[in-house]
């Protein structure tokens, strides 16, 4: 599968495609990796290219800047599909490269786009072609390879992360479109500051949906009497149908988000919150995911502060089941609120991981006598629960009884903080402390 075929056919390619750089001077946005005097960038002006992956979402120039280095390279540029290659494809292009090598002194260079798709056993053929350098690999995958892509190819390899472009890296690509006599020059389009705006914010950092977008704007608009194509809002609009959402479910944007969407809560901020819960309801994700996360949260970051957000989020897990989506989305976005507002503590997330690390890390001593079972047969003779002090029985219900085995008698796991309900919980810990409670 040639994918950069038809770049040379400006009739028939799309926009985006008859728009692409032929150099690295004309390639737009990736300045993390690609400014003046950066590693790659000096490696592909000097033709000093090893292998690489370019990781990044869709539309970033992760094709393109494959499409720059083949020009830029001497020797050999395959291009393949991990869609539609197959190992005997894969052995055939090792074997005529080494014969390359050998009679004419030539590289090359193997280009696989969608890289994540290869299996085991296509990656592991191409492994010590890679190794011994003969092909220089360049992949390129929308996943994030350290989980898709064989550790040992990507020891092998040099990995840039491509980013979204900016708004300004957009702006120039629409400028030298609707410039440039491979783009739309022709058609004579002229278009409003508001509807750029528009088309840059739907194009969501991908230069794909931008140029499509735009081209199909172009193309299906009339001509007003002065000849030009005037595109405005609605234009951009109707042409754009709806606003993408970059979200994988089963890659690293999915964490990301969700990421974005704890920390959002954790932080106290329910607008940032029910903005990352949007996300991920137009992006389709499954809500019980979500509610999954907002139960863990209730427990993990507000916990003892304020017991009723545990409460909160069962009842939107509750809801999710009784009710469906999308109006289950109400009380999920409630039970957000609530729990993004509420008084935080994660003493619980301590005081747990305390009492495991000090049960993995300490020797398992018996269970006080007092506080053994005296129920079952035989239990009574031997003297288990003898000294056992009900609580009950005692004023405030509490008596100075210790709990822990002896060699812990001492140890505190539960640290409450000063928030919320903590407070009084703390206040009360404090009184039983005074009054001679604990485990002596």
């Amino acid at each position: 599968m040639e994918l950069f075929s038809c770049a040379g056919d400006r009739g028939l390619a799309p926009l985006a495609v008859r728009m692409r750089p032929k150099t690295i001077a004309e390639y737009v946005g990736q300045e993390h990796i690609l400014g003046e005097g950066s590693l790659l960038r000096r490696a592909i002006e000097g033709d000093f290219l090893r292998s690489v992956i370019l990781y990044g979402p869709p539309g970033v120039g992760k094709t393109t800047l494959a499409y720059v280095m083949s020009q830029a390279g001497r020797g050999e540029f395959i291009t393949v599909s991990a869609t539609t290659t197959g190992v005997s494809e894969l052995k055939q292009i090792i074997a005529q490269a080494k014969e390359k090598r050998a009679f004419y002194g030539t590289r090359t260079t193997l280009f696989i786009d969608e890289i994540q798709r290869l299996n085991k056993g296509q990656q592991d053929v191409l492994l010590p072609a890679v190794e011994d350098g003969v092909i220089i690999l360049i992949g390129a995958t929308t996943e994030n390879p350290f989980f898709e892509v064989n550790p040992a190819l990507l020891s092998r390899s040099q990995i840039y992360q491509l980013r979204p472009l900016s708004e300004e890296n957009l702006r120039t690509l629409v400028r030298r479109a609707i410039s440039s006599a491979e783009g739309l020059s022709d058609l004579n389009v002229v278009i409003a500051n508001d509807a750029l705006q528009h088309l840059i914010t739907v194009a969501n950092g991908d230069a794909r949906v931008l140029l499509n977008t735009l081209e199909f704007a172009a193309v299906t608009t009339v001509p007003g009497p002065d000849g030009v194509r005037h595109l405005t809002v609605e234009i951009i609009e109707e042409a754009a149908q709806a606003q993408r959402v970059t979200y994988d479910k089963s890659g690293d944007n999915h964490y990301d988000v969700v990421s974005a969407f704890i920390k959002s809560m954790r932080g106290s901020d329910p607008d940032a919150a029910l903005y990352w819960f949007a996300r991920m309801i137009y992006a389709n994700e499954d809500p019980r995911f979500i509610v999954r996360r907002i139960i863990v949260h209730a427990s993990e970051d507000v916990g003892m502060a304020d017991p009723n957000a545990m409460l909160m989020a069962h009842a939107a897990a509750n809801a999710l089941e009784w009710v469906g989506m999308p109006e289950a989305r109400i009380p999920i976005a409630q039970a957000i609120i609530y729990i993004a507002t509420a008084p935080k503590s994660n003493s619980v997330v301590t005081a747990t991981d305390e009492a495991l690390h000090t049960v993995a890390s300490t020797s398992s001593e018996p269970v006080p006598v007092h506080l053994r079972d005296a129920h079952y047969k035989g239990a009574s003779r031997l003297g288990h629960g003898v000294g056992y002090k009900y609580p009950h029985d005692y004023p405030h219900h509490y008596v100075n009884q210790q709990y822990m085995p002896a060699n812990l008698s001492d140890v505190k796991f539960y640290k409450p903080s000063d928030q919320g309900r903590e407070k009084l919980i703390r206040e009360r810990l404090e009184w039983f402390a005074k009054f001679g409670a604990g485990r002596k």
